[in-house]
């Protein structure tokens, strides 16, 4: 886009010189009044110049269709649409993002440094606007293994990257709050720009702490009194709406009009057929409305509240001075782009993107890891002291975990599954090094039979994870994700039935988003036969199930991990 000097904007506003652009007819979203104003929009090299009587070289008639700014995801893992990010561009910006606040913590999980600069490199060309947040945690905690470990001197080497924003969610609450050295390393060289949190259920001292050591946002609030202590204590709250963790209906009840200011939208980890079937930040501003919040408020949410945030000059309002970042839409009362404009370049029509993406997306650059030695039945075998055990029992549309104790069966002090009870194995190999490092635990409310399912995207550090109520079923899906480099399997009776595979990493997959969406719901149509439970997503109820910040019970390749306590604790209860 060329840099307009004031004189040509002066001209342009004036009327002296024709806007390249002038959208006709349209009634146009004021984000700071609160107002539709019905009139002509003027815009000259990608700047809007006003509303008035303009002519331009190109005139569109919208016929009285509504006109706002386009969105901001403002906390997204890319890598959770499974696909390259040139094709996440592809497919978000016609359904009305065009910028995004992007935490590449999964790929630096895998890859470090690299991955970073992939996420970085991959998306300088694209009409889309990547930010970047620096990953505060890789890996997550010590308690796990990760294909990296980034210290803050790692960090520093791109701190001054034009569009690295500052430092990603911190995860590692608990080293906040303990002052742990290496944590406020990071926090030291960040301390001019944004730092994003990650703190579920923190109250008190422990929230006081949290905000203190410079944490902006967070986008864990699961209940409108999380919401509200947050608040008033000066965070920035990002209303999540992903493919598990579906937060924005929960929390309207804690929004109004001298509060909203503070709320922005968020997709966090979506997956691409979610996207697909529900769109992307535009559904976050569906449900508010539906929930009573006034459209132009949710817009505002959408698009102003995130980029003064993130300090993203010029835009998020359709206002003189600032970017033509708009979307042209029929109803309020729901929003569905027709029209998608990039610095005043029509990028997409009809849900449909104009633009094509660079033929290299990356397959190249970063080469998926599975590196995992042969594992036999008795690697995976559970070997009790009695039958009473720790269980993690997932809770239906959540990735919170609940620790219960059960009793089980035990031969020979082994546990043998009971085909009557929805307590399963759960399996994790680390796949990175080559030690292959692995744990056995035991899972209830997944309700899988006679079959298993595996996948190398497992928050956060992505090893190979599988749940299954058979061995055979296990150890397939195992030498099947091998021999694909990564991605996800399921298997049954012994046969692989369904899988794709994710090149990039083991986490994202080089064909377009329609298509990897249309792999996953035939994944998901495979899952059906398997009696998996209906309120749980297969693929991303298992991923989250290695992630150790998050309550209540998790595990990774050292352990079984009690949040709560913050310490690994035995599967035998007794």
């Amino acid at each position: 886009m060329r840099k307009v000097g004031i004189k040509e904007k002066i001209d342009g506003a004036m009327g002296r010189i024709k806007c390249d652009l002038v959208l006709k007819n349209g009634h146009i979203i004021n984000v700071f009044t609160n107002e539709i104003i019905n009139g002509n929009l003027g815009i000259l090299e990608g700047i809007i110049i006003g509303i008035g009587d303009y002519e331009g070289k190109e005139e569109i008639d919208l016929k009285g269709k509504y006109v706002s700014p386009s969105f901001i995801d403002a906390h997204v893992h890319i890598e959770s649409s499974m696909v390259a990010p040139p094709l996440f561009a592809k497919n978000i910006i016609p359904r009305g993002t065009t910028t995004v606040i992007a935490d590449p913590h999964e790929i630096a999980n895998v890859s470090g440094l690299a991955g970073i600069s992939y996420i970085l490199d991959s998306t300088e060309e694209t009409p889309l606007d990547v930010y970047v947040m620096l990953p505060s945690c890789v890996p997550a905690t010590p308690f796990e293994t990760s294909g990296a470990i980034l210290k803050a001197k790692d960090l520093k080497k791109l701190i001054n990257h034009p569009r690295v924003k500052g430092l990603g969610e911190l995860m590692d609450y608990v080293g906040v709050v303990n002052g742990s050295q290496d944590i406020i390393d990071k926090l030291e060289i960040a301390k001019d720009k944004i730092v994003d949190g990650h703190g579920p259920n923190l109250f008190g001292k422990e929230l006081n702490v949290y905000a203190v050591s410079g944490v902006k946002t967070d986008h864990e609030c699961t209940t409108p009194e999380e919401m509200l202590e947050q608040l008033r204590a000066g965070f920035y709250i990002q209303m999540r709406q992903g493919t598990v963790t579906k937060d924005v209906e929960n929390l309207l009840s804690a929004l109004n009009k001298d509060n909203l200011r503070r709320c922005l939208f968020c997709s966090d980890d979506k997956h691409p057929e979610k996207i697909s079937e529900r769109g992307h930040i535009n559904e976050n501003i569906n449900i508010a409305i539906k929930g009573g919040v006034e459209p132009i408020d949710a817009i505002k949410m959408a698009s102003l509240n995130a980029a003064e945030c993130y300090g993203l000059k010029g835009k998020g309002a359709i206002a003189p001075g600032y970017i033509a970042d708009l979307i042209v839409f029929d109803s309020l009362t729901n929003i569905k782009p027709s029209l998608v404009f990039k610095n005043g370049k029509l990028v997409a029509e009809d849900s449909k993107p104009l633009f094509r993406v660079a033929g290299d997306v990356g397959s190249e650059k970063i080469i998926s890891k599975v590196n995992i030695k042969e594992i036999t039945k008795r690697d995976i075998a559970l070997y009790l002291k009695g039958n009473k055990v720790n269980v993690i029992k997932i809770l239906p549309d959540s990735v919170v975990t609940k620790k219960v104790i059960r009793e089980v069966k035990i031969e020979n002090g082994v546990f043998i599954k009971d085909p009557n009870v929805d307590i399963c194995k759960i399996v994790i190999i680390e796949r990175h090094s080559g030690k292959s490092t692995l744990f056995t635990a035991l899972i209830e409310g997944f309700g899988i039979e006679n079959g298993a399912i595996s996948s190398t995207v497992a928050h956060d550090s992505h090893n190979l994870i599988i749940i299954g109520d058979n061995d055979e079923d296990i150890l397939n899906c195992i030498r099947r994700t091998k021999e694909i480099d990564g991605g996800i399997t399921i298997s049954s009776g012994g046969k692989i039935i369904g899988e794709i595979s994710l090149k990039i990493a083991g986490l994202m997959s080089t064909e377009d988003l329609e298509v990897v969406s249309a792999k996953m719901n035939e994944l998901t149509a495979l899952t059906k036969p398997l009696k998996i439970n209906e309120r749980v997503d297969p693929f991303m109820t298992l991923a989250f199930m290695a992630l150790p910040v998050i309550p209540e019970i998790k595990i990774t390749d050292k352990g079984l991990f009690d949040v709560n306590l913050f310490e690994f604790i035995t599967v035998d209860a007794e």
